[in-house]
């Protein structure tokens, strides 16, 4: 496969081979991959309601877990803890998302040590947002200042410490970008940012949510044309709860179609849901049909829809492998 092939999936690798998360995704023999994305929950009672949720969600065999890290590290002690109770419980993958902004790289890199002290060798660099309600924000005078600074430092520390890592990224279809042949690519251009994330290191990218498959096909097809490579694996939000959607469309700057909150917006119940089925259903068919690498499943921390969605796929899967050292059935969650 050449560089000019619009496809998300075998895109082409370098002679070594990546790591983990990585690894999967390039892994076209073992099918589409499956994951899920999981936030750290603010109370007790969220623990305990997640951990229920993943004892579901785990039944599906995901590659992977990932879990987010909030806004300036607002969650890191919480995500930490997720994480490691993934570990501990799960035969999945877990990817620890770390962002860069507004913090020292010192601080950055202790809280990367303390992931890798825990047992993970997968991690998602995102620069991040500020705090929601900041005003005149400016970046930490001794920080990164974007996404591909913080995969390259990343990089580095891992091969300091004798540790290959795997790295994704972020991609945003629904970000300024300039298909070719508009090159070169202008200045706060999305695929100019994806670029240099692979450039710096990044061995994947995962998409921002999306609602048409178009967005997600058009998006790649430019960032090979630019010379991006690397795997692009669709994030994708279940269309299941219009006012969910509604919150995240407010969150993320991504529209909904109209036609998509009017099919949920006039229906109840059971027919709600097999509508919202039969809209995600068409969804994910087309990105694997353009060649995504797998999906990505955002859950809310729920484990109906996801699983109401996964079911009906019916993907064509190798058993998933897990980590090494983790004894039992793939995606096992423990006992204790």
């Amino acid at each position: 496969r050449t560089a000019d092939d619009p496809r998300g999936a075998e895109p082409m690798t370098t002679a070594s081979t990546p790591p983990g998360v990585a690894a999967r995704l390039v892994d076209a023999a073992a099918g589409p991959s499956v994951s899920f994305e999981l936030y750290p929950p603010r109370t007790e009672a969220g623990m305990t309601a997640l951990k229920a949720t993943v004892e579901r969600l785990a039944e599906a065999r995901p590659d992977f877990f990932s879990v987010t890290y909030g806004a300036s590290g607002s969650t890191q002690e919480s995500s930490r803890e997720v994480v490691r109770w993934l570990l501990a419980t799960t035969d999945a993958r877990v990817v620890a998302h770390l962002t860069c902004v507004g913090a020292p790289w010192e601080y950055v890199r202790r809280v990367a040590e303390g992931f890798l002290e825990d047992g993970v060798r997968d991690l998602l660099a995102l620069r991040g947002d500020p705090p929601r309600g900041t005003r005149d924000w400016r970046p930490h005078p001794e920080g990164l200042r974007s996404g591909s600074e913080l995969v390259a430092r990343l990089r580095a520390l891992g091969d300091e410490l004798g540790e290959p890592l795997s790295i994704g990224v972020a991609a945003t279809p629904s970000a300024r970008w300039a298909a070719p042949p508009d090159l070169p690519v202008p200045d706060g251009d999305d695929l100019q940012a994806l670029r240099a994330k692979q450039e710096a290191g990044a061995d994947y990218a995962i998409t921002q949510v999306f609602f048409e498959p178009s967005s997600y096909a058009r998006y790649v097809a430019a960032a090979r044309a630019v010379g991006v490579t690397i795997p692009v694996l669709p994030g994708v939000v279940p269309l299941a709860d219009p006012a969910r959607l509604r919150r995240l469309q407010e969150i993320s700057g991504v529209p909904v179609p109209p036609p998509v909150l009017v099919r949920l917006d006039t229906s109840e119940g059971e027919e709600r849901a097999a509508v919202g089925l039969r809209m995600g259903l068409a969804l994910v068919h087309e990105v694997l049909r353009a060649g995504a690498p797998g999906v990505h499943l955002y859950t809310f921390n729920q484990h109906e829809a996801v699983l109401r969605l996964l079911d009906a796929l019916r993907l064509p899967r190798a058993a998933a492998s897990g980590r090494a050292g983790r004894a039992g059935r793939p995606g096992a969650v423990s006992a204790r």
